[in-house]
């Protein structure tokens, strides 16, 4: 699919692309933009197989710039500025890319404005320190220079398979972990989307992610990234009446309280999307409200509209009917297994495999293609629409002072849930000092920042007595420690 979008985009195209605000790019302002990204980018000597590392804040340049690497062949390892400095910098030293595209605001955070970045939940290392790296856009002072944009004829589109994206999700800073997308396997899960969507030429879809935002505008459509501001959106939608919607479960549900007209069919994703939202969706003016299953590995896997979810009545989740091309089998216990076109190829650094363990505890009922989860086999936290994986950042907390610290996650309602550290103080060990101590690597978490602190004894169980992580879930979502450190 993203070879016929790059085929269907053509300078001189007035038609709308991507709309963002009162901006309009044009489906050829798009066009000339990734040629002249991929032209720029084979001047430097990058070349398929080659990776690059992107750090650009969604938009037209973000996704002319992805569509240049996808027709040059050249692998994107898309950079997360919420991760925090440390764990970008493992993941970089994993990916190796040839070259860094980043723009200014993404520099930003790691220089000057570092101070109002950490306010806002970001945090990056001074990206020009570790490896080649070039400015997208407009350039400020102290930025890495900037990407030469040269005339010419844009390079010949590569014509095979090969990577196509890497996307990072858990693993550690000494041993981070990254899905591996081929170009056939992204083209068959962009496939499955635009089926599930529909998407119709000339009729506005509203969604942010890339999956949204290809098979929409491959198929004509123009795309607006939904507003920030519930309020805000509301008025989008009213004015958009967009044929589509795809918005994560906090977002509808802030939405909703804003009173937002919904139209079309809306789809939400991302977290765990309960009936009682979709029937909600439903109520609010839509046509129809799905809650779509998917993963980093495999996007999408399972759909379910809200008519369906309403009416199960058995035990677990469902999350719908596995979607074409996608297989599912249980393992030895009870964890749900998925493979198919869509299915990623492998993480980065490993083999390639024909099934991926999806963390999930589910049951497949006979004669049927649904899924029905019954819970997560993972220690992952899910906050808002976002996967924290707490090894990635407890061993930043074992400061001096520190005996034992976890991070765990408390039911918020809704499928949602609050991050809180718990952590264990050494004897005799001062906790105002172990407090201060831990403001720096607190603040290096980015986006895992917890919204709570506490100090307790941290729960162990069994023989080798490891954390017991839903003893210490227990314990902070009944802390009575008045004192309890809030985000």
């Amino acid at each position: 699919m993203l070879d016929e979008l790059n085929s269907g985009l053509r300078a001189g195209d007035g038609a709308p692309a991507l709309i963002r605000g009162r901006r309009t790019v044009s489906r050829g302002e798009l066009a000339v933009l990734r040629d002249r990204y991929a032209t720029a980018l084979h001047a430097r000597g990058i070349r398929a197989g080659d990776t690059l590392g992107l750090a650009i804040r969604p938009g037209a340049r973000a996704l002319a710039m992805v569509l240049a690497a996808y027709r040059l062949g050249v692998r994107v390892a898309l950079l997360d500025p919420t991760a925090g400095p440390d764990v970008l910098i493992a993941r970089l030293a994993l990916a190796r890319p040839a070259l860094i595209v980043a723009d200014a605001a993404a520099q930003a955070v790691a220089g000057w404005a570092a101070p109002l970045a950490r306010r806002a939940g970001l945090a990056l290392p001074d990206f020009t320190k570790l490896g080649p790296t070039v400015t997208l856009g407009p350039r400020l002072p102290g930025n890495a220079p900037a990407l030469s944009l040269i005339s010419g004829p844009a390079p010949a589109a590569f014509d095979g398979d090969g990577d196509a994206v890497v996307i990072f999700t858990s693993g550690t800073t000494s041993s981070p972990r990254a899905v591996v997308h081929t170009r056939a396997g992204l083209a068959a899960g962009l496939r499955a989307v635009a089926d599930l969507v529909r998407p119709q030429a000339g009729v506005p879809v509203l969604g942010g992610t890339f999956f949204v935002m290809v098979p929409s505008l491959a198929a004509g459509a123009p795309v607006a990234a939904p507003a920030r501001r519930p309020r805000a959106l509301a008025r989008q939608v009213t004015g958009l009446r967009p044929q589509a919607t795809y918005l994560t479960p906090p977002q509808i549900r802030a939405a909703l309280d804003a009173g937002t007209p919904f139209t079309g069919r809306v789809y939400s994703g991302s977290a765990p999307v309960s009936a009682n939202l979709l029937d909600r969706v439903r109520a609010a003016g839509a046509d129809e409200a799905w809650g779509v299953y998917a993963l980093t590995e495999v996007f999408p896997a399972a759909a379910v509209e809200s008519r369906e979810k309403s009416t199960f009545d058995g035990d677990g989740d469902l999350v719908g009917e596995l979607l074409p091309g996608v297989r599912a089998r249980l393992d030895d216990t009870g964890q749900l297994l998925l493979s198919g076109a869509g299915v990623c190829d492998r993480y980065l650094g490993a083999g390639p495999h024909e099934w991926v363990a999806t963390g999930d505890v589910a049951t497949l009922p006979a004669g049927t293609r649904r899924v029905v989860l019954a819970g997560r086999c993972k220690d992952m936290i899910l906050r808002g629409a976002e996967n924290i994986y707490p090894g990635l950042y407890e061993p930043a907390l074992h400061v001096p002072g520190v005996a034992l610290a976890v991070l765990v996650g408390v039911p918020a309602g809704d499928g949602d849930e609050q991050v809180v550290a718990v952590v264990e103080t050494a004897p005799g060990a001062d906790r105002a000092t172990v407090e201060a101590a831990l403001r720096e690597p607190l603040r290096r978490m980015g986006s895992a920042h917890p919204d709570r602190l506490i100090f307790a004894p941290v729960p162990l169980a069994g023989r080798s007595r490891k954390p017991d992580r839903a003893a210490a879930a227990s314990l902070a979502s009944t802390n009575p420690d008045p004192a309890a450190v809030r985000r």
